[in-house]
């Protein structure tokens, strides 16, 4: 039976020769992930279950990063809950303040997830590492709580929509623009429990942190997850992160698919979400004025160092716009660290940005960043949502560090071009 890349990774962890979608599975795996926030609900299911052990110390993993460093008391809390569990099991990869990171930034980097790999996380995002050629998928946190008992999951296999990739991307275009494209194209439900599989010879354009950024926006299409065919580009990225050995696989050439979308990625222009959906996509130049009052570079969306590089090119020498504030954050200590040295630090700082530890916190309103009433934002992040960084009367633009960046200097939404 022809299956699609998806579909071969999740019959492989079944014990099967083959599914087909529709099909309920119990599969096996390789990772289980909780941040801060899910994992203390997945902690006290686990309690309850009366497990004593988690079924493999080295596949169970939790990053301290939505509201950590904490903010408040009850987010000690939780954070102590976690390290006095991880503590307990003994757990191999817990990351707290210090070692953390923003935890889809953070597991590819510690080479944590491969090529063939079945992961879940308690976190909707956790889809991101199908950029590696892995099945990863969000659950919630008693399906964590079950995971890190039993290292297994049901699943209903999904179908799936083919995007061919074409073309090469225009300068100061990135993965990001692409995405939101896609999903102004088909809608926040166009690809509902379905798998997203990127392919065809326009991935040569498209750089890791690229396809890192569009699978982690596969959620916001409602997809089950997204996952991109390995190439050279992935595999030297696999190998340069992990001692692991990867699997890969590749989808069948007669493999079924729901819906095929053709995308010419040297056609892909600036684009950027309005509120309140990642959906409602516009380019850079068909925008009237929108004055803006912060900008929010980073997160497990857009936080990478080819990110703080891009930023960084288009605002050095330059000033943010008065009456703007400009927060930029590493996802990993080892961005921070190589941003650092590489001297993107000095340019935002100089520029008039303030620079953050790893963290979350201003992507689902948490902390380093909260808005106003009336306040507008331009966010490299992957949610626009009413409310979703403070006050529900604000408003969120999605974009690209790129956008992200002239719109800080311009102090409205803004084109590269703009200010360069």
């Amino acid at each position: 039976m022809a299956m699609t890349m998806t579909q071969k990774i999740l019959a492989a962890h079944a014990g099967l020769d083959s599914v087909e979608a529709g099909q309920l599975i119990l599969v096996n795996l390789d990772l289980v992930l909780g941040n801060d926030i899910t994992s203390p609900v997945a902690i006290k299911a686990f309690n309850q279950m009366g497990k004593e052990n988690v079924f493999d110390k080295e596949k169970v993993t939790m990053v301290m990063d939505h509201f950590a460093p904490n903010k408040d008391i009850k987010a000690a809390q939780q954070c102590m809950m976690c390290r006095n569990f991880c503590g307990e099991q003994d757990i191999t990869n817990f990351y707290d303040v210090g070692q953390m990171g923003i935890e889809h930034a953070l597991l590819p980097e510690k080479g944590l997830v491969v090529s063939g790999d079945a992961v879940i996380g308690a976190d909707s995002h956790t889809c991101t590492y199908g950029a590696l050629g892995a099945f990863s998928t969000g659950v919630g946190s008693t399906d964590m709580a079950c995971g890190m008992a039993i290292g297994k999951a049901w699943f209903k296999v999904p179908s799936a929509i083919k995007f061919e990739l074409k073309g090469k991307l225009q300068p100061y275009v990135s993965g990001k623009d692409v995405i939101l494209h896609i999903i102004g194209m088909i809608g926040v439900d166009g690809a509902l429990y379905k798998s997203m599989e990127f392919m065809g010879e326009g991935l040569a354009s498209l750089s890791m942190a690229d396809r890192l950024c569009m699978a982690n926006m596969a959620i916001e299409a409602g997809a089950k997850n997204g996952i991109f065919a390995v190439d050279e580009i992935t595999k030297a990225y696999v190998k340069e992160h992990s001692d692991r050995e990867p699997v890969f696989y590749a989808a069948d050439e007669d493999a079924v698919y729901e819906q095929t979308y053709v995308i010419d990625l040297s056609e892909i222009k600036h684009t950027v979400a309005f509120p309140h959906l990642p959906e409602n996509t516009h380019t850079v130049d068909e925008i009237d004025e929108i004055k803006i009052d912060q900008v929010v570079i980073g997160s497990c969306t857009n936080g990478r160092l080819e990110d703080m590089a891009a930023a960084a090119a288009i605002m050095e020498g330059k000033k943010v716009a008065k009456n703007v504030r400009c927060i930029v954050i590493p996802a990993t200590q080892k961005i921070y660290l190589e941003a650092m040295e590489k001297g993107y630090l000095k340019i935002f700082i100089e520029a008039g940005a303030v620079v953050s530890t790893p963290t979350c916190g201003p992507c689902l309103g948490g902390h380093m960043g909260i808005l106003a009433e009336g306040e507008k934002a331009v966010a490299t992040t992957n949610r626009n949502f009413v409310g979703r960084m403070g006050h529900t009367e604000s408003e969120i633009y999605l974009a690209s560090p790129e956008v992200a960046a002239a719109s800080a200097i311009a102090g409205k939404i803004a084109a590269p071009k703009e200010v360069l």
